[in-house]
């Protein structure tokens, strides 16, 4: 199996072509495997990327413990590179299916920057500095003072193992507001601890720290938001109610290609 290694803010994928590659997506121990730290290539997630019949490509995502996964955004920015670079799509737009359906992305080719859309966000939960709302994976995100004091693995933990949410599982993102930016750490379900960056948690503390902290102000919007693992910006639209034209952009980059 050949494979390119991507990363986008810290957050890293394996990432295969599905039209060369035959992948058993159901081996979750396989896939598990792939993703292991000591035992495999290392990852957050493993990608598989196929032809679509109406679209540029499908993105196919899996979390690191094996397991079909819900929508990544890094890792959907990533397989918009990684579909660049494989001839999936010209030019430098692009439009692919996701598990939560349509996304649209631009792609600068000079340095792979990928601004990707993301769904729109039309029920949340909120209540005292937290707020609950799915952005093509659940999150639940609270405003906190000083991140430094936050151990986000065993404060998350707490949150995602809860009776509330055990079942299916949340992933839980802490927000500290600076003078320039958001800083935001999230600790992932599926991975089961803190990665450096995640885009659909990203997403998540943009439009919740918009609902808790802004004024809820009607119109467009760009959050700058600083994760461990770099800089992300979030951008939207909100009319009083609901949030669309949600756009999520920072850098990606192909760190390795290798062959299992």
């Amino acid at each position: 199996m050949k494979f390119l290694k991507y990363q986008g803010t810290g957050n890293d994928f394996v990432i295969v072509n599905g039209e060369i590659e035959n992948i058993d997506i159901d081996d979750s121990v396989q896939i598990e495997r792939y993703c292991h730290r000591k035992f495999g290539v290392g990852a957050d997630g493993f990608i598989i990327i196929s032809n679509h019949p109406s679209l540029d490509f499908e993105m196919k995502y899996f979390n690191a413990d094996g397991k079909i996964g819900s929508m990544c955004g890094n890792g959907g920015r990533c397989a918009v590179a990684f579909a660049y670079l494989n001839g999936f799509f010209q030019g430098s737009e692009c439009s692919f299916l996701a598990y939560d359906g349509l996304h649209h992305a631009k792609i600068n080719p000079e340095n792979y920057n990928v601004e990707l859309s993301m769904s729109d966000v039309k029920a949340y939960e909120i209540g005292n500095l937290m707020a609950i709302m799915d952005t093509g994976s659940p999150h639940y995100v609270t405003m906190v003072e000083d991140l430094d004091d936050i151990d986000v693995v065993e404060a998350g933990r707490a949150i995602r193992y809860s009776s509330r949410f055990a079942s299916k599982g949340i992933n839980v993102n802490f927000v500290e507001t600076q003078e320039q930016h958001l800083a935001v750490a999230t600790y992932e379900r599926g991975v089961e601890d803190e990665t450096l960056s995640c885009g659909t948690g990203v997403t998540a503390s943009a439009l919740s720290y918009h609902l808790l902290r802004s004024g809820e102000k009607v119109g467009d919007h760009t959050i700058p938001i600083q994760t461990k693992g770099g800089q992300l910006s979030v951008k939207f639209t909100y009319d009083g109610k609901d949030f669309t034209n949600i756009w999520l952009s920072g850098p990606t980059e192909n760190v390795f290609a290798g062959e299992w």
